[in-house]
């Protein structure tokens, strides 16, 4: 590409944050450009800088508390960080657009979906209520929202995740712009809605010729979409050129390692002669929907609808299917934690008709590790005090020292400094935090752990530390793990037995190898097919739609 074909051009670029002598360099110096029409990917982990320098592009970076010591940034010969407020504000949303990575705090809880959509089209182009409203009903149908006459009135708290990515793509895309700017558009979506999303976001761009800077971890997104990558380590760029030289022949070691970090290893194998450590057999979890003056119970959301299964000691049953599918109610179900309905047996013994209080002394054995380590460790608490209060309740006889002890030994186990539990989450990065949420669990010697999405809010090589991590705990403790995700990839290297769950139902169940190479159901192959960047056939396709 010529240089005479360049839409945005990033010279020296640099980002500080804070003020005076406090001063944190978060980008240094870094250089990229972006052709007019062309896909470039910013790739890294977390605090690359990836998201800081495309903010910058927008000048959405919180000023004045950050600052540009160096650099400039051009979009068609204007430097965008020296034009004034209201030049910026006229390309802002309108040349220039932003997806973010999380729809719902960034779409406006107290407006609909009109309003919303209808707003850049009033502020850039000028519309009346009637004009936009007409251009908005033809943005939703376009981004693919189903009956979208009936979805301008709605919230966004009334949508699912995957349609509400579709309307903030609909508004990033209302004024046509020049740039769209997708910071990691898929990451919180089920993987059939982020191939569908990548699919919209591919076909828009051929459509209307617009370029892409795509930020992201994920490099499978990166092999699909982007002409052009850029990796970033610490605040620099380390690396670039065009993506199949990249992928093929990478030069640093930082880029090696990042397309080295997906999962690896081989679950446990399969074996029917150990002790069945949690059983079940048609269980249900059905949730009343009632309605009139009475409250009168008139259908019920089947959350799960009939489902059997036998977990073993040292064994993975992997639990897979999209959000709403009845994955973590079933968890949930099978630790008493929710209401069901049917025989749920843990080591032998029946455990659906007992009190919470005949439960307490279970629990010990029966652990949870969360999804967003983040949100389940108290801000308030010591990472000590968090990993202790199981103790305080389970084993009240220890004495302060003999709690101290043991917490620094589920610390160490899970490869964090036993010294380091008098600090508090937010001074530990996001795969220390998971580490902290398995020591919580861990030090209370559990035989059962149910593991929801432990791994869908990491970066992909902290993602493989963390499974590495949980097998060796589960040889060295002979656990048996519940593991629910709907990240394929992760399920294939740690479970060794998975079952399909779609609506509150298992629609294919067997050994994970037989599974993931050879799937009887369609869902299953869809599924596979958007994971694992498979094949799949034009009848499956046919037959999931019409489902």
């Amino acid at each position: 590409m010529s240089q005479s074909e360049t839409l945005v051009q990033a010279r020296n670029l640099s980002v500080a944050f804070g003020r005076g002598d406090n001063k944190t360099i978060a980008v240094n110096r870094v250089s990229f450009r972006i052709g007019r029409g062309e896909t470039v990917a910013l790739v890294g982990e977390s605090g690359s800088g990836k998201t800081v320098s495309a903010l910058s592009i927008l000048r959405l970076l919180p000023y004045p508390t950050a600052s540009h010591p160096s650099g400039e940034i051009f979009f068609e010969g204007k430097d965008l960080l020296k034009i004034p407020d209201d030049a910026m504000r006229e390309i802002r949303g309108d040349r220039i657009s932003i997806i973010f990575q999380e729809p719902m705090t960034s779409l406006n809880p107290l407006h609909n979906i009109e309003r919303q959509v209808g707003e850049v089209l009033k502020l850039h182009r000028g519309m009346d209520d009637a004009s936009a409203r007409v251009r908005v009903l033809e943005l939703l149908h376009k981004v693919g929202i189903r009956d979208p006459e009936k979805r301008l009135s709605a919230y966004p708290h009334e949508l699912s995740g995957g349609q509400r990515q579709r309307v903030m793509i609909a508004m990033a895309l209302a004024n046509e712009p020049d740039l769209l700017i997708a910071d990691e558009p898929t990451t919180a979506l089920d993987v059939t809605i982020q191939a569908q999303i990548l699919e919209l976001l591919s076909d828009l761009q051929k459509e209307m010729g617009m370029a892409m800077l795509l930020i992201t971890h994920d490099l499978g997104i990166v092999r699909r979409m982007a002409e052009r990558v850029y990796v970033m380590k610490s605040g620099e760029i380390v690396e670039e050129g065009q993506m199949e030289e990249v992928f093929n022949n990478p030069h640093h070691p930082y880029t090696r390692h990042l397309i080295n970090a997906e999962p690896k290893g081989d679950p446990p194998k399969a074996d029917d002669t150990r002790p069945v450590v949690v059983e079940t057999e048609d269980l249900k979890v059905w949730f009343p929907i009632k309605s009139g003056l009475l409250k009168r119970t008139v259908d019920h959301v089947k959350a799960v609808d009939g489902l059997s299964l036998k977990l073993r000691a040292g064994q993975t049953l992997g639990v897979v299917g999209e959000s709403g599918s009845g994955k973590t109610t079933l968890g949930l179900a099978l630790l008493r934690l929710i209401a069901s309905r049917g025989p749920i047996a843990y080591v032998g013994r029946r455990i659906d008709g007992l009190t919470q209080k005949q439960m307490r002394p279970l629990r010990k054995e029966m652990q949870i590790v969360f999804q967003d380590p983040y949100g389940s460790l108290s801000p308030r608490l010591s990472i000590g005090q968090i990993i202790e209060e199981g103790l305080l309740i389970q084993q009240p006889q220890l004495t302060f020292d003999q709690r101290r002890d043991k917490v620094g030994a589920a610390l160490a186990e899970v490869g964090l400094d036993p010294d380091s539990q008098d600090r508090y989450p937010h001074e530990f990065s996001g795969g220390q935090r998971q580490r902290i949420a398995i020591a919580r669990a861990m030090v209370l010697e559990p035989k059962f752990v149910m593991l929801d999405e432990p791994t869908s809010a990491l970066d992909m090589s902290v993602q493989a530390q963390i499974v590495d991590l949980l097998r060796e705990l589960q040889r060295k403790h002979d656990l048996a793990y519940l593991f629910i995700s709907h990240d394929l990839k992760v399920v294939r290297a740690l479970s060794n037995y998975v079952i399909v769950m779609r609506n509150g139902r298992v629609v294919e169940e067997g050994p994970s190898e037989q599974v993931f190479t050879s799937p009887h159901d369609d869902y299953t192959r869809t599924l596979l097919a958007a994971a694992l960047n498979l094949q799949i056939d034009k009848e499956s396709a046919v037959a999931l739609e019409r489902s």
